[in-house]
């Protein structure tokens, strides 16, 4: 039994994989004309440019013609005839198996994926059985009967779950080979609305996936330890219901603020022991602009800091579950073995998950 307590889990790779459509600027102008206010127009104009998000990608081609009726060239996103949510499960189904195949692809295993263990998918954008863990299996070809798990609807930080898991395996069993895949297609859940705070939550949105290989052999990441944070009075800040079209997102404007007046009381619980000065890397889910700067704020962290998390949200936008999973990728790259780490998502609850790790 001791020597299983001092068994490690190691986040070995991580590679990420987005869309070829680069949505953003056909997002923005699609959704000024969404505001018959012409004041609410001038107000989400200037957030747009106060959101430093340059690129978002999505599954869907946008309209080239300014003018069209549909933000997308082929009219997925009509006005006046926004899809169902049976017609957004199907467009999930056709897309979703592709893109998780490219980010897999991109781990570099080879032939050694056949060997997966245990196969985690995490998705809060997209639902149908039998499902993307069972296609990626025969695509890669893994074994049938591979022990498979779905963590589902649990938002922005379902791969802290995901991880969580992998961790858990691997120290129970140090031969497993965890391939984990979060995929997240936001942008098919567009509501045609003419509330400005949905709009604007609809600026961060945006589809990706990343792929990682946890195991018990010493490379990349050491996941440490995890600990979950519910910040009290903020269950209704963020949901994430099923609507008859689509999934309706709600992100109030408070969420930032809630989050940096709810880490200060508990950060000594989340760092264990340790103070922000001794973490050297901070990955930290980009939810949005306002969420960072809370963050950065509320820890009294040095400028600089959070420019991992701050380049992800410039490049990609806010691709839900697998967004924490790109910033990692980031600091893998140039991480230094023995520095210390800290990851942090948030999502409904309000809920914050965090993830000690060290370079190995």
């Amino acid at each position: 039994m001791a020597g299983q307590s001092q068994r490690q889990a190691f986040l070995n790779r991580v590679a990420s994989a987005v869309p070829q459509h680069d949505v953003h600027d056909a997002f923005v102008r699609f959704a000024s004309t969404l505001l018959a206010d012409a004041r609410h127009e001038k107000l989400f104009r200037r957030m747009a440019d106060r959101a430093d998000i340059h690129h978002r990608y999505s599954v869907l081609a946008p309209a080239t013609d300014p003018s069209s009726p549909s933000v997308d060239a082929h009219g997925f996103f009509r006005r006046g005839s926004f899809p169902s949510t049976s017609a957004r499960m199907r467009r999930f189904q056709a897309e979703a198996l592709p893109l998780a195949l490219t980010a897999v692809g991109r781990l570099g295993l080879g032939p050694a994926v056949q060997g997966t263990t245990h196969l985690i998918v995490t998705s809060c954008t997209g639902l149908y059985a039998p499902g993307l863990d069972l296609e990626l299996a025969a695509a890669l070809g893994i074994e049938p009967s591979v022990e498979r798990t779905m963590v589902g609807f649990m938002g922005c930080y379902a791969a802290f779950n995901a991880l969580k898991l992998a961790r858990h395996i691997v120290r129970s069993d140090p031969d497993a080979r965890v391939l984990i895949v979060n995929l997240e297609l936001c942008t098919l859940h567009l509501q045609e609305t003419s509330d400005l705070e949905q709009i604007l939550s609809f600026l961060v949105f945006a589809d990706g996936c990343a792929a990682a290989w946890v195991t018990g052999e010493p490379g990349g990441l050491a996941l440490d330890r995890f600990r979950t944070v519910l910040l009290p009075d903020t269950a209704d800040l963020i949901t994430w219901q099923v609507g008859d079209q689509g999934f309706d997102m709600y992100l109030s404007g408070k969420v930032p603020g809630a989050i940096s007046h709810g880490l200060r009381p508990v950060l000594p619980e989340i760092l264990d022991g340790a103070v922000a000065a001794e973490i050297e890397l901070w990955a930290v889910h980009p939810g949005g602009r306002t969420v960072i700067d809370a963050v950065q704020s509320a820890l009294e962290l040095a400028s600089g800091t959070l420019d991992a998390s701050r380049r992800v949200l410039a490049e990609f936008g806010n691709m839900s579950s697998a967004t924490i999973m790109f910033v990692l990728e980031r600091l893998m790259a140039e991480a230094v073995t023995g520095q210390r780490g800290i990851a942090l998502g948030f999502g409904p609850g309000l809920t914050a998950e965090t993830l000690l790790f060290h370079a190995a």
